[in-house]
Parts: C-alpha cells; structure tokens; sequence
C-alpha cells in the first residue's frame, strides 16, 4: 500500500480506459481491511504487509489533527513497516511524538538529526516467520529538505538512502541472516529503479511517490519492483515462492479496490469516529462543476487550471504557480463539496503575490522542468511540470539543461526579461526564495479562493488551456 494521502472512505478515482478518461469509486481503509483480512485468511502466518507512506498527510481532518485522525484506523490493519514523506509536513518533531502512538515502526535509514548525525528513525526492521526471515528497510523521500517548505525539515538532514544500504544489507544477511531483503522506498519509481540497479542485495522493492500504476512486477537485476497508484484505490498484492533463499516463483496482482468490495465494519466505525467533527463542514456544498476535474496529466491539469484561475480571480495577477503536485482525487461533474476544495489542497496554504522579471521567469520555469524530467533520475525531485496560467511556453523537452524554453509569451506577448509581472502563487513551491520581489502574503487562503470562484460562477467549466506546448 503506497500513498493513501489519508482517504479515509470510498471516492472518485479515475482510470485511463480505451484511449478516455473514466470515473468510478474506488477506495477507503474499511475496503481496503476487508481484502486483507481474505488474503490473510488463504495464509494465516505468511503475510508481510507494509505502508510506503504519505498517509498521515493529504485531506482536511488528517491535516487539522496533524495526522492524528489517521492513526486509530492504520494501527487495525496490520502494518509492518512504513516509509516517510510528507509526514513531516507537521515537523520532525511532531512526526516523532505521533510515531509513539502507531503499533508498527517507521522506518528511514536517510533521514539525520543535525545536532549529533544519529538517525530519526530505525533503519530497518527484522520479521520472523516459521521457516523465513525478513528485514525491511526503509528510505523516506529524500527531497523533503530540497523542494518542501524548511519546516518540513527542521533539525534534520536527508539523504538519498543508497550510499547506506550495503552496510545494512550486509548487518540483515551476516548478523541478522535473514533470508529475504525488502526495500520499502518512498524516492519515486525512477529512482527506485536506479537505485537497485546500482545496490546488490535487494530481493524486492515496494517503491511509492511517483503514483504509478504497475499491473506487472518490473525486475532490475535480481530485484523485483512494484508500485500500486495512490488514494488507496490499489493494493498491490505479491505472492513470492522462496526455496533455500532464493525467489523461485513470482505473481502479483495490482487489485482495485473496488466499491463492490464490502466493507469492514469495525473499520468504518473508528472512520465515522474520527471524521464526525469535521463531517458537516467536510459535506458542505459549495458549488457544482459541468467538467471532471483531475490531476492526473503531466503537462497540466483541470484540477489545477481551476485553482490557479481561482488564484488570479481573488488577486488580480497577470499569471499564477503552484506545484505540479500528483495527490488529489478526482471531482467528477456535479456537485462540489468543501471537503473537494481541501482535497486539492489539503494544507490550504495563503495565497502569495509578487513581481517577478522576465528573465527569472525563464529561469524558473527552466529549473523546474530540469527537476522534472532530468536524465538522472536522482535529479527528479519535481511532481509533474509546475502548473502555470497566463502565459504561454514552447518547449523542446528532450534538450539539456538551459535549453528547453524556445519562447515564452505573457498574453500573447513575447516575454521582456527586465519588464516586472504581477504573480500569484500558493507556496514556496509555486514561486521559489530565490525568484521575485516584494513578496506579500494575502488575506485569502487557497480553499476560500475556490470557494469564492465557485460562488461567483457557478457553475465552472474547466478546460485544458496548454500553457505548455511540446515541440
């Protein structure tokens, strides 16, 4: 299970099905319960069941209880081990004290307190069965002290994970003599790729981040990786046969996890428990969309082309940025609820303006498709292209570093590098540090600016605009 972004029930999802986009529900921890209550049920004492992370972070109640929502309802399903990301989106310190109240250990053999260069978690984990041994280990993303707000990262360090895995990969083999190494990396699938490409030791890889959706196990060498999507609407499924230590049989399956899949009750009452304080605030109906909105593109998105029209709408900027992030369900055609305004999201940060030159507009945008779609994988630390309204940029994305942008215009106008344009922008995400001048924080928040536009148009239609245009 890999980036569930804390959907506590069923919801819209999309699948991509003869060359079209298509929405049906999918989801939710008490569906998700029952299908590992089958599969423990056909082998009592032989499953390993682990959480690639970015679970306590991704909708409303999780972020207002600072993932404390979550915690009741993941400690019933039998977690071995689980990996980090945005976790730490409550600090370090925070994520410290709420790891005490989980009945299973997070795992990072990457991340470093600044002040001694001891480790914030274990590094890996040993589990015993009958006749097998097991160690997990685990790798958190390491781009939170890169790409993410400095608070995510506050007194601590991250690495890439890799240049400490021999070490203990050698410790679980010779000291702990485990029969079988499972890496559970939350870097993203590229960067998993490379990484055991380059790491002799590991038998599988259970990789999260990048939200894909693998229907069949990729093999690198001697090691076999998966990656089961998002939201919680797949659970991948691995059935490994091992003789003498050694993988002699592989099948997976990438299950959906289906609405007619019957919920666990026990599961769906802790859910109902923990959601109760936000459930009228969460179904509160706001407004009504004629188009479905996703995020599920690499260039743009409907989902984001609404907030950043959302964003000029309440500041009157000439363009808009946030990130290209990956999370967030679908809203499909019909009503809008606010819980949706916060799904897109969920940290509901404020709404920023500031002026930024043309040339450092090049430069922005230029350093983030290098993140983007960087040759070395390990240089991947972007979601998607960074989102963008009003302008309009010609690229050739296959050129070096630098050399991507063949023209950039702002309404129609081919950009001036020393000419100042008004922004707006949700996080140091959407406008780096390092870019633009007088900075200033507005009144209006990212949820209250969809809310706003909603009221004022409904309903919306939102379409692709093709802010960026391949070449």
């Amino acid at each position: 299970m890999n980036d569930t972004h804390a959907y506590f029930n069923l919801h819209p999802e999309w699948f991509f099905e003869e060359g079209q986009f298509v929405y049906r529900n999918a989801g939710g921890y008490a569906r998700i319960a029952t299908l590992l209550k089958e599969i423990r049920n056909e082998s009592p004492n032989d499953v390993l069941f682990c959480d690639n992370g970015h679970t306590l972070n991704g909708t409303m109640p999780a972020v207002r209880t600072e993932g404390a929502a979550v915690i009741p309802i993941i400690n019933e399903l039998g977690i071995d081990a689980m990996a980090l990301h945005w976790e730490f989106g409550y600090g370090p310190e925070t994520l410290v004290e709420k790891s005490k109240e989980l009945n299973f250990p997070l795992l990072a053999n990457n991340v470093y307190k600044i002040e001694n260069e001891e480790l914030l978690f274990p590094p890996f984990k040993v589990k015993e069965y009958e006749n097998l041994k097991i160690g997990i280990i685990g790798i958190a993303s390491n781009i939170v002290d890169k790409t993410m707000p400095a608070s995510f990262s506050e007194g601590v360090r991250f690495t890439l994970g890799k240049d400490e895995l021999p070490g203990i990969i050698e410790t679980l083999r010779e000291q702990e003599q485990v029969d079988l190494v499972v890496l559970v990396s939350h870097l993203g699938f590229p960067q998993d790729m490379k990484l055991v490409s380059e790491v002799a030791g590991i038998d599988v890889c259970l990789s999260g981040h990048t939200h894909n959706r693998l229907t069949e196990p990729v093999v690198q060498g001697e090691t076999i990786v998966i990656q089961s999507g998002c939201h919680g609407s797949f659970l991948g499924r691995l059935d490994l046969e091992i003789t003498d230590g050694k993988i002699t049989q592989v099948e997976h399956e990438l299950i959906e996890v289906s609405e007619d899949i019957k919920p666990d009750a026990r599961i769906s009452e802790i859910i109902d428990q923990e959601l109760l304080p936000f459930k009228e605030e969460m179904e509160t109906i706001v407004g009504e969309t004629k188009t479905a909105l996703n995020r599920a593109t690499m260039l743009e998105s409907t989902m984001d082309n609404f907030l950043l029209t959302a964003i000029l709408e309440s500041t009157g900027a000439e363009m808009a940025f946030s990130n290209g992030w990956r999370y967030g369900a679908p809203i499909v055609p019909g009503q809008v609820t606010l819980n949706d305004l916060y799904n897109i999201v969920p940290m509901n940060p404020p709404v920023m303006t500031a002026e930024i030159t043309g040339q450092e507009l090049l430069d922005m945008i230029e350093e983030n498709l290098e993140r983007s779609v960087y040759s070395d994988a390990y240089q991947q630390m972007g979601g998607f292209i960074k989102r963008a309204l009003g302008l309009k940029v010609f690229l050739k994305i296959e050129n070096p570093k630098g050399q991507r942008i063949q023209s950039l215009f702002v309404k129609d106008e081919p950009v001036d590098r020393t000419k100042s344009y008004q922004v707006a922008y949700i996080t140091s995400q959407g406008v780096g540090s390092e870019y633009g001048q007088n900075k200033k924080e507005s009144s209006i928040h990212a949820v209250q600016s969809m809310k706003d536009y909603l009221e004022k148009y409904n309903p919306i239609s939102i379409d692709y605009y093709k802010t960026y245009e391949l070449l």
